[in-house]
């Protein structure tokens, strides 16, 4: 005997809404997760929150901000220069759930910017110059992804002029070293042949960062660790001119940028509120 066709949509609506519910209570207990692991990685417990957090990822996949989560707090265990095995997977897991991350959303600003952050001190950590050098051209592709995506993020900017000094301030310093100029010494460079190598191989990178400087500056006039590092990229290309009044004119260029760098951190300073030295009349 067939059963009735009521009784047979009946049960299917009931294996739905059984199904719904299933679907309704991971999600509900993925979003406790989460709020227990943001509770342990603001106490800074960030092996627990990592537990908390791939519990929530794991009862709902498609939850976007638990993968967030668990990345940083991989990366937050993350310890720049240790080379034991644990550190390096930290990093390794911190950037496989952000390219998740990105994996559904191309754009997410946080995931890149965390990405070439993470690259950005993995090159600090670096043991052999060699090494650096490659992290930073990775940091370097990231950052440039972020200034894309968000050219509203000062901070892209920045980083890509950071990373241009950090390039070429070994070769700077090594060029000098070699020539017995100490480094306040006037320049440039007195050998015509290796200005010319250095001009060539690291001319165009420089005025890259500079520009990429120039455009921080853009987003936030009164951004003084842009123009201090203005000042450095300026001041250390002074040594690839030719002649000492093209090095002079570098020179001058950079003390302005270092002044203006130093009146604008007197400004902001002086807009901070007084603190401490006032006692309220109850208080007497």
């Amino acid at each position: 005997m067939k059963a009735p066709k009521s009784l047979i949509l009946t049960a299917a609506v009931a294996s739905l809404l059984l199904a719904f519910t299933s679907v309704g209570c991971k999600k509900l207990q993925a979003r406790d997760n989460l709020n227990k692991g943001v509770a342990a990685f603001k106490n800074a417990k960030f092996s627990d929150a990592v537990d908390f957090f791939r519990q929530a990822v794991e009862l709902d996949p498609s939850f976007p901000t638990a993968r967030l989560y668990l990345a940083m707090a991989y990366m937050n265990q993350y310890i720049p220069g240790a080379e034991s095995p644990e550190n390096m997977k930290f990093a390794q897991n911190a950037r496989d759930q952000f390219e998740k991350v990105l994996s559904d959303d191309p754009k997410n600003t946080t995931a890149i910017e965390s990405i070439a952050s993470l690259l950005y001190q993995q090159a600090q950590g670096a043991p052999k110059l060699e090494d650096k050098l490659k992290k930073l051209d990775e940091a370097k592709v990231w950052y440039a992804k972020l200034a894309e995506v968000d050219p509203s993020k000062k901070e892209a900017f920045y980083s890509l002029g950071v990373i241009t000094w950090a390039k070429w301030y070994p070769a700077w310093k090594e060029a000098r070293d070699k020539m017995g100029m100490k480094p306040d010494a006037p320049g440039p460079f007195k050998d015509k042949k290796v200005r010319a190598e250095l001009q060539e191989k690291y001319g165009p990178m420089i005025d890259d960062g500079i520009k990429s400087l120039d455009k921080a500056l853009e987003v936030d006039k009164e951004y003084d660790d842009a123009m201090a590092y203005l000042n450095l990229l300026i001041r250390e290309r002074a040594d690839l001119r030719d002649t000492p009044e093209e090095w002079k004119k570098d020179t001058d260029l950079a003390d302005n940028w270092m002044q203006k760098a130093l009146e604008t951190r007197k400004i902001k300073a002086e807009r901070q509120p007084a603190t401490g030295g006032i006692i309220s009349e109850e208080k007497k």
